[in-house]
């Protein structure tokens, strides 16, 4: 393992690097986590209206869980194109992707209006998101990575991992003050739409901000031997490179992802239909709830991830997977005390949790692969994994509240992921400290294994 010899940029200039992808992510899981927040909330009666309340739950979800399917498909193309042409452009077309869609589900008729042709446009638009989504985070969190020094990348990388918490925190915010100075009525009429709607504003200034920063300079550097070997022999696709050298590494990174995606969502999608219909919280109680939960874990992230620089990624993420599996018994303990404290302590504790898995994860993933493959091999890694795990999260935990009217079911559900976790990450190697411009990918056949070495420069 090398040490970081990479020379940081200037301060300024990784803080707008960090800034531009910041705001991107966050607006991006604003739209993403807000279509999350509505289908536990009215969708079940806007689009669904002639299904049993819980079933429409159920039927919104699965339209939810749709863009996650698409998650996958947007990582092979954007990963492919984003470690051909560059980072900056794929961020700048999800970006548009994304806010376009959001905006359009603002617009959508009802089934009350259209019938059966509403739920499907529903479905359409939230695989475009899906699709958006899938590209963006690869991208954000390496132009990130790939601006710093090894020193301290789980910290700056880490801040690209707060636009989850901040996106959630912008669209509980926006729903729960909406849900605060309307009626019911209002807010299920045409309230919903106004977040949908701000989507497009949100837009215009994230591609203002991001058009103006620079492209990585290691995928330049990258860029240009590329071009030079290209004469010699032709350079093979992203993602064939990927399976071919880094398949371990994709399977640790999916691994990875199980107890941090099924948790994220059981935690903050999940808890809204829970502590409404089980604990008799109101939605606005439930709502200020996740609201208070996703500042303190925007406030965390980057504390774990300078942690990260200095005991490394593994323990870090290991700590964070174990907590959350060991929370979850208590989580749901708290929240059927139908008390807003112990709703509140109970999402804040495991949201803490949680970023001690979501903090270092950014600069775990980017370290393990090349650069001329790591767009497509950290996007594929983490997107390929949120097909089985945040995807049916809230869809499952549903079921298993309907079918056995019990949260220890869901409690054993989110350790189970835990344990997978903790067998990915256990088995996975120590990356901190290695400097992205000397990772070079090994062939299979002269290793046995999809492995790192940094005897040159890619």
């Amino acid at each position: 393992m090398a040490s970081g010899t990479t020379a940081p940029p200037p301060p300024v200039n990784l803080k707008r690097i960090v800034a531009a992808s910041l705001i991107g992510t966050t607006i991006e899981w604003y739209d993403f986590f807000l279509y999350g927040s509505a289908a536990a909330l009215v969708f079940n009666k806007l689009f669904f209206p002639d299904s049993d309340p819980l079933v429409g739950t159920l039927l919104s979800f699965l339209t939810y869980a749709v863009g996650f399917a698409a998650r996958p498909l947007g990582a092979l193309v954007f990963g492919h194109y984003g470690d051909r042409l560059g980072r900056k452009k794929l961020l700048v077309l999800s970006l548009v992707m994304m806010g376009g869609a959001t905006f359009a589900i603002g617009l959508l008729p009802t089934h009350a209006t259209v019938g059966a042709a509403a739920p499907v446009l529903l479905t359409a638009l939230r695989l475009v998101q899906g699709f958006a989504l899938g590209g963006e985070w690869g991208g954000a969190v390496l132009l990130v990575s790939e601006h710093g020094d090894a020193r301290r990348r789980g910290f700056w990388a880490s801040w690209p991992q707060t636009g989850a918490p901040a996106g959630q925190l912008l669209a509980t915010g926006v729903l729960s003050l909406l849900t605060a100075l309307l009626s019911d009525d209002a807010f299920g009429t045409w309230g919903w739409r106004i977040p949908f709607l701000l989507s497009g504003l949100l837009v215009l200034i994230g591609l203002w901000i991001r058009l103006s920063v620079d492209e990585s300079p290691v995928f330049k550097q990258a860029l240009e031997q590329a071009e030079s070997r290209r004469s010699e022999e032709a350079e093979p696709l992203p993602l064939v490179s990927v399976l071919r050298h880094h398949w371990r590494d994709v399977l640790v990174a999916m691994g990875a992802r199980m107890a941090e995606n099924i948790g994220y969502y059981v935690i903050t999608a999940f808890i809204l239909v829970y502590a409404t219909t089980s604990a008799g919280v109101s939605k606005q109680t439930a709502l200020n709830a996740v609201l208070i939960g996703s500042a303190v874990h925007f406030a965390v992230i980057p504390a774990w991830g300078a942690l990260s620089d200095r005991v490394g990624r593994r323990p870090v993420y290991l700590f964070g997977a174990a907590g959350v599996g060991l929370w979850m018994f208590p989580f749901f303990s708290l929240t059927d005390k139908g008390s807003f404290g112990y709703l509140v302590l109970a999402v804040t504790v495991g949201l803490v949790l949680h970023g001690a898995m979501y903090a270092p994860q950014a600069a775990f993933f980017a370290e393990m692969f090349a650069t001329r493959m790591r767009y497509s091999g950290a996007s594929i890694g983490a997107q390929f994994a949120s097909v089985a795990a945040g995807a049916p999260a809230p869809l499952i935990a549903t079921a298993l509240l309907d079918d056995y009217g019990s949260s220890t079911p869901i409690a054993l559900y989110v350790i189970a992921a835990a344990v997978l976790t903790l067998v990915a990450v256990g088995v996975a190697r120590e990356t901190r400290d290695r400097d992205l411009a000397l990772i070079e990918a090994e062939d299979d056949a002269s290793t046995g294994a999809g492995t790192v070495s940094e005897a040159r420069t890619v």
